[in-house]
C-alpha cells in the first residue's frame, strides 16, 4: 500500500509528496491520541506559486486593480483571477490550475512584477501538475475542509472566448445555465441569457453576430445629451484642502503619455486647419440612426470621419506610413488602423479600428461601441490600443473650435476635431443660410509630408463629409 512519508510528533505533519511502497505501523507513534487513521481519510494538496508571467511590449511591471477571487475560493482553469493595468493596457488574468486560492501576494493597486508569484494556489498532488520550485510545504487540509471546498467551489466550464464575452458584458458565469456536454457554458448561452436580462430578440440569421445585444443601460432610449447639457457641470467631489503637498508616482496611462509625448515632441510637426460643412452629413445621421438602433447600435458622426479619412489615406498613403529612427526607410502601412483618442477615468488612451480600409461605415460604428464600452470600464487590452497607423481625436465632444494635436509615433499624421457649431454661411446665390460647421485641425511630419500633400488630403476628407453621397462611388 502506498501512503505517504510521516514523522512522529504530537500532530501529524505532510513533509512532501514522496511515496513509499512498504507500510509499517510502527511509523505512526502518537503522544496524545492512540487513533488509526486510514491514508485515505487525509487530503494532501500541494502549494503552487502562480507567477505572473510576460504580458508582452516589454512590460515588467502592472498595478492590481481587481480581484476576482479571494483566499480560500476554489477555481478552475481559465477562471479570471484579477485584473492588472499596465501603461499600455488592462489585462485579466487567468488561472492555469484547478484549486484553492490560499493567498493573494498583492492588495489593488500594489505594483506586481512580471516573474513574481501572484497567488498561491493549492492543487490536488496527485496531478502532479506544479514544478518543483514552485512547491512550498503546507500543512494537510482535513477530509472535512476538503470536501467543503469542493462543494463551495462551482468549477465552471467554459473557452476563453465564452469567458471574454461574458467579461465584456458583465455577466457572471456562476448564473448562466449551460447546455454544452458536461453543463459546459456556450456563447449561444451567453447570448441568451442577455436577451432574457434586456428584452432583445437575437435574430436567427449568423449575420446578427455582429449586432451586440443591447446593454442594460440602453433599454430606455435618452435625451441627447448636446441638446440636454448647455453649460459646463461642476465637478459634484467635495473638493478638500488638506495645506500639504502631495507626491504620487506616475503610473498606469500616464505613464505611457510621458514616454510617448517625449517621444512625439523629437518630431517637427506643422499644422493645417480648416472648416467642414456638416450639414448634409447631419441630415443623413438623423435618417439613419434608428437603423441604426434596430440593430442595437449607437451611431455617431465618428463613423463617418473614419471612413472618409479612410477613402483619403487610399489616394495619399503617405499618410498611413511611418519613418524609422535612422529616418532612412519609410514603410507604408497596408492596414488603415485608425485611432480614437478617448477620455476615460483612468486618463487618455487611443484605441483604433482595424482595417478600416474593408469595413463599411456601419461596421466601424459597432465596433467604436466595442471599444467605448471597454474603455469605459478600463478593460481595453493590447491589441486594441496597438498597431495604430493614424488618428483622429474629437476633442469637439468636450468643448473648443481649435486645437494643436500632437502625433503618436511611429504614426506621421493626427487630426483633431472641434464641435459643430449652428452658424451662419452664404450659399451660391449671395442668400444667408444655416449651415452645421466644423473645424479640424491637422499636424503631419514634417520631415516626409509637405503641407501640399496634407492639404489636398484634407480637401478631399472634407469633400467626402459635405456631400455623403460621393462615398458610395469608392466605397468597397
Amino acid at each position: 500500500v502506498c501512503i505517504h512519508r510521516v514523522r512522529s510528533c504530537s500532530s501529524i505533519r505532510f513533509i512532501k509528496s514522496k511515496y513509499v511502497c512498504v507500510f509499517d505501523k510502527s511509523a505512526l507513534k502518537f503522544s496524545h491520541q492512540q487513533r488509526l487513521f486510514r491514508t485515505s481519510a487525509v487530503s494532501c494538496g500541494q502549494i503552487v506559486q502562480f507567477k505572473l508571467s510576460d504580458i508582452g511590449e516589454g512590460i515588467t511591471e502592472v498595478t492590481v486593480k481587481e480581484w476576482y477571487i479571494k483566499e480560500g475560493d476554489s477555481v478552475s482553469q481559465f477562471d479570471s483571477i484579477c485584473e492588472v493595468q499596465s501603461d499600455k493596457a488592462s489585462v485579466t488574468i487567468t488561472s492555469r490550475y484547478d484549486g484553492v486560492i490560499r493567498k493573494l501576494h498583492y492588495s489593488i493597486d500594489d505594483i506586481a512584477f512580471v516573474g513574481k508569484p501572484l497567488v498561491d494556489i493549492e492543487i490536488d498532488a496527485s496531478k502532479g501538475v506544479a514544478s518543483e520550485e514552485d512547491v512550498v510545504e503546507t500543512p494537510p487540509m482535513s477530509h472535512e475542509e476538503h470536501t467543503h471546498q469542493e462543494i463551495k467551489g462551482h468549477k465552471t466550464l467554459a473557452t476563453p472566448a465564452v469567458r471574454r464575452l461574458a467579461m465584456e458584458n458583465n455577466i457572471k458565469l456562476s448564473e448562466v445555465v449551460g447546455t454544452g456536454k458536461d453543463n459546459r457554458i456556450l456563447k449561444e448561452d451567453i447570448l441568451n441569457y442577455l436577451a432574457k436580462q434586456t428584452g432583445a430578440i437575437l435574430p436567427p440569421s449568423p449575420k446578427a453576430e455582429i449586432v451586440p445585444p443591447l446593454r442594460k443601460t440602453e433599454t430606455v432610449p435618452a435625451a441627447p445629451k448636446d441638446k440636454a447639457r448647455k453649460i459646463p457641470v461642476p465637478v459634484s467631489r467635495p473638493i478638500a484642502f488638506s495645506g500639504k503637498d502631495k507626491t504620487e508616482p506616475v503610473t498606469g496611462f500616464q505613464k505611457a503619455m510621458v514616454k510617448t509625448m517625449s517621444a512625439a515632441l523629437k518630431i517637427p510637426h506643422f499644422g493645417y486647419c480648416d472648416e467642414i460643412d456638416l450639414t448634409q452629413l447631419v441630415q443623413l445621421r438623423e435618417e439613419l440612426k434608428p437603423l441604426a438602433e434596430l440593430r442595437g447600435v449607437k451611431i455617431s458622426f465618428m463613423p463617418f470621419f473614419i471612413k472618409a479619412a479612410s477613402l483619403g489615406l487610399l489616394q495619399y498613403p503617405i499618410l498611413n506610413a511611418s519613418l524609422d529612427e535612422n529616418c532612412q526607410n519609410v514603410t507604408y502601412k497596408a492596414s488603415h488602423n485608425i485611432g480614437v483618442a478617448m477620455d476615460t477615468e483612468q486618463g487618455l488612451i487611443v484605441p483604433n479600428v482595424k482595417n478600416v480600409q474593408v469595413c463599411s461605415v456601419f461596421d466601424i460604428a459597432v465596433e467604436l461601441n466595442r471599444l467605448q464600452s471597454l474603455g469605459s470600464a478600463g478593460q481595453l487590452g493590447t491589441s486594441d490600443l496597438t498597431g495604430g497607423t493614424f488618428t483622429l481625436s474629437n476633442i469637439g465632444t468636450i468643448g473648443g473650435t481649435y486645437a494643436k494635436p500632437v502625433i503618436l509615433p511611429p504614426e506621421v499624421a493626427i487630426g483633431a476635431l472641434g464641435k459643430i457649431q449652428v452658424l451662419p454661411r452664404f450659399n451660391g446665390k449671395g442668400e444667408v443660410f444655416k449651415a452645421q460647421i466644423m473645424n479640424v485641425s491637422w499636424s503631419a511630419d514634417h520631415r516626409i509630408i509637405d503641407g501640399a500633400t496634407m492639404a489636398r488630403f484634407s480637401n478631399l476628407w472634407k469633400s467626402y463629409l459635405e456631400n455623403p453621397a460621393s462615398m458610395l462611388l469608392d466605397l468597397k
